[in-house]
């Protein structure tokens, strides 16, 4: 009896990991075969050195990364058909890859949060995780999940020095990742995040989302594609939104830790291909 609960477990355990279709991405560029878990700097930046400019994560449906630089941004790869690219595309496979059925980067960052980055509120300005005393980036494959985070040491804000957690995970089961932001050295703060936009994009805000949708102003990929953003999040947590001409910024409260979610699609999918259809799905969620 023993025997066979044990092959049970050993049964399930295998299957868990086996349906687990998420996925870690971390390396240096001069090293691109060696796949890390952990890289830090006293500078904060390793934007340069590191493949796609950070640690890297993704489901079936979405790939993200964090910009391991001042902007601790996040970043969205699309996705034409489900699977797994990152490790074996790097982020960015070649034109006719793309043409392909391959992903590609149609999302445009620049110079704001992207899609769910943090930075923090003074009371008067937005304050960046930069400079630091040293800068961390850790990625982890689990069981159920994967994960990548960022810590930001020796952030300047109010007169003292805070330490700010961003951790991003992805779920096999969600076309979704969870941002979570935290004080880990105790102190409240405010924290800011949103999802930035360009004027031709269409807009739509309601009580616990904020959604984008159209062409990004990107250069990298192999054509322009429609691609819609989004981020959810519960209003309660949040006491002001500014809208600065190029991103909607979410104010949080006072506090020690902050959650939301962000989401992507695109018109190259075979199902949620157009505003309507990603307003929908939005709509459901809440």
């Amino acid at each position: 009896m023993r025997i066979f609960s044990s092959a049970i477990m050993f049964f399930v355990i295998i299957q868990c990991v086996a349906q687990n279709k998420t996925d870690v991405s971390l390396y240096l560029k001069k090293d691109r075969n060696n796949y890390l878990t952990l890289v830090e700097s006293k500078s904060g930046n390793l934007f340069t050195k590191l493949g796609h400019h950070g640690p890297a994560i993704e489901n079936q449906w979405l790939g993200f990364r964090l910009y391991f630089n001042k902007k601790a941004a996040i970043d969205v790869y699309s996705k034409a058909k489900p699977g797994l690219e990152i490790r074996e595309k790097k982020w960015y496979p070649s034109k006719n890859e793309q043409r392909n059925g391959w992903g590609a980067d149609y999302y445009k960052v620049g110079k704001t949060v992207g899609l769910g980055g943090v930075r923090l509120w003074d009371g008067k300005k937005v304050v960046p995780l930069h400079p630091v005393s040293l800068r961390s980036a850790r990625v982890e494959k689990g069981e159920d999940s994967s994960y990548m985070e960022m810590v930001s040491e020796g952030v300047r804000y109010k007169g003292e020095k805070v330490t700010i957690l961003v951790r991003v995970t992805v779920f096999p089961d969600k076309r979704e990742a969870t941002v979570e932001a935290s004080s880990q050295t105790g102190e409240s703060v405010q924290f800011v995040t949103g999802i930035n936009y360009f004027k031709k994009l269409k807009v739509k805000k309601s009580d616990n989302y904020i959604a984008t949708w159209g062409i990004h102003p990107e250069d990298v990929a192999a054509e322009q594609v429609e691609i819609g953003g989004a981020i959810l999040f519960d209003s309660s947590d949040f006491e002001n939104e500014i809208d600065d001409g190029n991103q909607y910024l979410l104010i949080s409260i006072p506090t020690k830790q902050m959650e939301i979610r962000i989401t992507s699609a695109n018109a190259r999918e075979a199902e949620m291909n157009s505003f309507e259809k990603f307003e929908q799905y939005l709509d459901e969620q809440n």
